[in-house]
């Protein structure tokens, strides 16, 4: 008798059918590019390209996240906000949803150029096409990095050699992505921007609206929490070391889809249940303003609802506070996402 409980048990344990799926530890290139693709449903259009935050604020809430929110995968939308958000509370895995295709191969380009650098400060110069400054050393704190950076010039040498790398390394090796020209074309626009603009490019550059109002990259990088501690994905080697990991993994996955759409975000959700994950914080940047009342946010708030929650799940966003945050746009805030299904009676 004892056998034969034995034997069920191990067929409990190891039946495909029965037992959940573990979180991917690692994808292949096959497997990346097949979850993109299965995951996203066609692109829309949004009035900018957002290229860049426009958060100044956006590390003051991270203290506090660091508290609340428990293991598991992280969701958002739109560009490198979301690097700093992941190396500070560490996510098994990382899917960034955005009705751009644009936002997709804006994130092939961060990849490839997280994947290149050999630390910080190399990074640093391959996306603005710098030299990197003698003496730069991979300690060095992130004010000395964009202050050396500051004296060197951009150059078209620099800027040709790293294009060349960067699609090599996401085509040929040691990734073998099937980057098709309208791809290929969507990467170089991204990157000619930082290229043009450098480390003054802000979340208005691409659109030529000036930065009014605009915190530009390098204010986004050098700022801190509040209290004086920079928490940038770029202001330690840790933050930065997680996030070149995560990258090199093929696990922070892009994915084209619309927050109110009908499959993106509950085709996400799906994939983190049948793999026994749940999602631990999920990045909306200021996207619930564009979502009225009237039936495209109650789309949303019924996708939300057919995520697997827990107690600690927690939506982060931006607003414009009373008055608006000086030099930044945004501020940041964040709120438990199972109370906010609740309140508004949210159903899958």
């Amino acid at each position: 008798m004892k056998k034969l409980i034995l034997a069920f048990a191990l067929a409990l344990a190891v039946s495909p059918a029965l037992a959940f799926r573990e979180a991917p530890t690692k994808l292949t290139d096959a497997e990346f590019w097949k979850l993109s693709a299965d995951l996203s449903e066609p692109g829309g259009y949004f009035q900018s390209d957002n290229i860049l935050s426009n958060e100044l604020g956006f590390q003051t809430i991270i203290p506090d996240l660091a508290k609340i929110v428990k293991p598991g995968v992280y969701m958002g939308v739109g560009p490198e906000q979301n690097f700093t958000y992941i190396a500070a509370l560490k996510p098994k895995m990382a899917i960034i949803t955005d009705i751009r295709r644009g936002n997709l191969q804006l994130h092939l380009m961060y990849k490839a150029l997280f994947e290149m650098a050999a630390d910080r400060a190399d990074f640093v110069g391959l996306l603005f096409s710098k030299k990197r400054p003698e003496g730069l050393t991979a300690a060095a704190p992130i004010d000395e990095i964009f202050t050396k950076y500051g004296a060197v010039p951009t150059t078209e040498a620099v800027y040709n050699e790293t294009w060349k790398r960067m699609i090599d390394h996401l085509t040929k090796a040691p990734h073998t992505l099937p980057l098709d020209k309208s791809d290929i074309d969507g990467i170089k626009f991204v990157f000619d921007h930082f290229y043009s603009y450098g480390p003054s490019i802000t979340y208005s550059s691409a659109t030529g609206g000036g930065g009014r109002n605009m915190a530009n990259y390098e204010q986004l990088m050098r700022t801190n929490d509040g209290t004086g501690q920079q928490r940038s994905y770029l202001a330690t080697d840790e933050a930065f070391k997680f996030m070149q990991d995560l990258e090199s993994k093929n696990l922070l996955v892009p994915v084209v889809g619309n927050f109110a759409g009908p499959s993106a975000i509950r085709a996400v959700g799906s994939y983190i249940r049948e793999r026994g994950e749940t999602v631990m914080a999920f990045y909306l940047s200021n996207v619930e303003d564009y979502l009225p009342m009237g039936g495209t946010w109650e789309r949303f708030c019924n996708s939300v609802s057919s995520l697997p929650l827990t107690e600690t799940s927690t939506f982060i966003y931006g607003a414009r506070p009373s008055g608006g945050f000086p030099g930044g746009g945004l501020a940041s805030y964040y709120r438990n996402i199972q109370a906010d299904v609740k309140a508004y009676n949210c159903k899958p």
